[in-house]
């Protein structure tokens, strides 16, 4: 098809990202390595689906598009969008046939299972979550005696993080503990041993982590002849928020295409935020020199979020940036309100002008949910949350608890975890303690009788289970042994499981109808995927969050504010944004003090913070924050510094202000009526 109509709505440098590439005569199109510089609020999201659409239409196969997004989500609305301007270009229907859009997590599951007699990995292994993930090494932290050292040993958390970030960023060991982990630093030895028999249970076990899924994708592409193999099912790979990858992902997209042919990545160099998850903004700065020729770059540069003012004040920003694709944001919607800088006397002050102010905008019709207050660090907004509590103000905050992280989820999820793998002794171990008398002895006794019988369930029906658990054991070994049947459908699976941990739930949990409703809710997930496999791989790789689990109270309101910290609203957007504790310490963090590299993050983040307004931007600048630890009635405090960020360049796009200051009540004197001549007095001084 020649007719690029389908194109028209895009803007000059959108047309050429989507279109890029020579259109073959017998169909499809051969093109080299492209990467999109994509600023805020520049629709990166179309152009990509744009670009997905019209390789399509020039006659490239869909089920040989591979799309690499962060998120499920990203990837079906990718999906969807492409899919409907294909049905608009052609009348065609093609959504079932992209079928290699998701995660870089999900598409190595699915590589891992397809390949797993190359590898000699079992294709049903089972994919670990991060909480059964930190479990395990916990576990192990114990059998090692590492847990009743004489000094404090990570706790099992940490030794997660530590093992992610070694492995992400494929450095040793010790550079990570003296980089990222310096207080760990003096148990590399223990570390060590500890990793090794985590490996070595997951292996035994047949279990895989988050992490081991980009691993052992990343081992597999080293083979030449698999590399090709894998590369070969795909004629062009496409992968969103490219700024976001670590160095395994940087690797595994160019092993997958090592000259580059049909690779296209869209990101923004000035939204990389997430070094704490071992991504590096040197994958998309050094991007096009890692190709011969050099990748084409494109910019999009037009914004479609906010006003101009608020883009000025952006654009100043990352104009001190030392190393970035360099851009000029231009905002579609012209002009607006200039951002202002608030000077508040504390953190308190700072929590009632918010209040205030989103209230008066409430009253101006601008609701509550368009409203976002956008802080560094999750407690930064604690004052302002009593506040907004003793006001009546309705709010979410995004950043807590995930949904999977609840215990009555994470128990019903370990029964089809178990179910799909016999040998998955955290999932049996979480279980088989529903029953009442099953404590984590017996629980022990009953696995080792399991694996003695070569882990078959049939086998669990010998068992000799606690007296208080003997009314429920044939219930658990009659449903273990219907899930696990190959020929039982996977349709109705989670309902057969939830009937069963009904009564589990009404003996160890409070407020059972709001935590069944979340089974519920599970249940009618569960319908969404083809497959047992599919449904736990997924959830251990991409958790849904629920707007139960981040709103809880304001859910029952028509409208609520929202809260949330900078990192959680990347790809967000408010008509009004308010920015909390803009001081040195918060922007930037404290912690990045003393590295270069951190400080411009920080930067990057302030930049992300800015950019989520469309309308009004209001910056609050604390002068004193109190310090803990004192009686409620102290006044030991400190004073804050103006962020380091907020230059002379870039305060010349902000207008300062500060809140007025409510005359005493019985004060005679009226607004014009002065009450000291400060002036005179200091004039009395000499």
């Amino acid at each position: 098809m020649s007719s690029v109509s389908h194109l028209a709505r895009l803007n000059e440098p959108q047309r050429r990202a989507a279109s890029f590439g020579e259109p073959q005569p017998g169909g499809g199109v051969r093109c080299g390595p492209l990467l999109i510089v994509a600023g805020a609020g520049t629709g990166k999201t179309n152009t990509l689906a744009h670009r997905v659409a019209h390789l399509i239409l020039q006659g490239v196969d869909p089920s040989r598009i591979l799309m690499l997004t962060f998120t499920r989500r990203a990837a079906a609305e990718m999906r969807r969008r492409a899919a409907d301007i294909v049905r608009t270009a052609s009348g065609g229907g093609i959504l079932e046939r992209l079928g290699w859009s998701g995660t870089f997590h999900s598409i190595g599951n699915r590589l891992l299972r397809q390949y797993a007699a190359a590898l000699r990995l079992d294709p049903q292994f089972t994919v670990l979550d991060r909480g059964d993930a930190a479990d395990l090494l916990d576990a192990l932290r114990q059998e090692q005696g590492l847990a009743q050292r004489e000094q404090r040993f990570p706790r099992k958390d940490t030794c997660l993080q530590i093992y992610s970030h070694r492995v992400n960023t494929q450095r040793p060991l010790r550079a990570t503990l003296e980089e990222q982990f310096p207080w760990c630093a003096q148990w590399e030895e223990e570390l060590t041993r500890l990793y090794r028999a985590y490996l070595e249970r997951k292996q035994r076990d047949r279990l895989l982590d988050y992490d081991d899924l980009l691993l052992y994708w990343h081992v597999m592409m080293g083979d030449a002849r698999l590399a090709a193999l894998v590369g070969g099912q795909f004629d062009h790979v496409l992968v969103d928020e490219y700024q976001d990858t670590n160095t395994l992902q940087a690797e595994i997209l160019h092993a997958l295409k090592p000259e580059g042919d049909g690779v296209a990545v869209v990101g923004d160099d000035a939204q990389s935020i997430y070094s704490f998850r071992a991504a590096s903004v040197e994958n998309i700065l050094a991007f096009p020199e890692r190709f011969r020729p050099r990748a084409e770059v494109i910019t999009l540069e037009q914004n479609y979020r906010s006003t101009q003012p608020i883009l000025d004040l952006a654009n100043a920003l990352m104009a001190e940036a030392p190393r970035q694709f360099r851009k000029e944001l231009r905002a579609a919607r012209g002009a607006g309100a200039r951002p202002q800088l608030i000077t508040v006397a504390d953190q308190r002050q700072q929590a009632e002008c918010i209040c205030e102010e989103v209230l008066r905008r409430r009253e101006a019709n601008v609701p509550l949910r368009r409203q976002g207050v956008l802080f560094r660090s999750s407690s930064h907004s604690d004052v302002l949350e009593i506040e907004l509590g003793r006001r009546g103000i309705p709010f979410v905050k995004y950043g807590g608890l995930r949904f999977l992280e609840a215990g009555h989820v994470k128990d019903l999820l370990g029964v089809l975890r178990w179910a799909d793998n016999p040998r998955n002794a955290l999932a049996a171990f979480r279980t088989l303690q529903l029953l009442p008398g099953m404590g984590p002895v017996n629980a022990r006794r009953a696995i080792e009788h399991l694996e003695r019988a070569g882990a078959t369930f049939g086998a669990l029906a010998h068992f000799s289970a606690p007296a208080a658990a003997a009314v429920h054991w044939s219930g658990l070994v009659e449903l273990l042994l219907a899930l696990a049947d190959p020929h039982c459908p996977w349709n109705g699976q989670v309902e057969r499981a939830r009937r069963w941990y009904q009564p589990h739930l009404e003996r160890l949990y409070e407020q059972v109808h709001t935590r069944g409703a979340d089974l519920e809710q599970l249940e009618v997930l569960s319908a969404q995927y083809v497959s047992r496999e599919r449904f736990l791989s997924e959830l251990a790789l991409d958790p849904p969050s629920v707007s139960s689990d981040l709103a809880g109270p304001p859910a029952l309101d028509e409208d609520y504010l929202v809260l949330s910290t900078v990192h959680s609203a990347k790809g967000m957007e408010w008509d009004t944004v308010y920015l909390l504790n803009v001081v040195d310490g918060s922007f930037p963090s404290e912690f990045a003090a003393g590295s270069a590299a951190l400080l411009e993050e920080e930067r990057r983040l302030f930049y992300v913070a800015l950019t989520r307004a469309r309308n009004d931007l209001l910056l609050y600048a604390p002068l004193k924050f109190y310090l803990t630890g004192q009686h409620r009635h102290g006044d030991a405090h400190l004073y804050g510094g103006r962020s380091r960020f907020l230059s002379g360049a870039v305060l010349a796009h902000l207008e300062s202000a500060a809140p007025a200051i409510a005359a005493p009540q019985g004060g005679s004197a009226g607004p014009g009526e002065p009450l000291l001549d400060v002036g005179a007095r200091l004039r009395e001084m000499w």
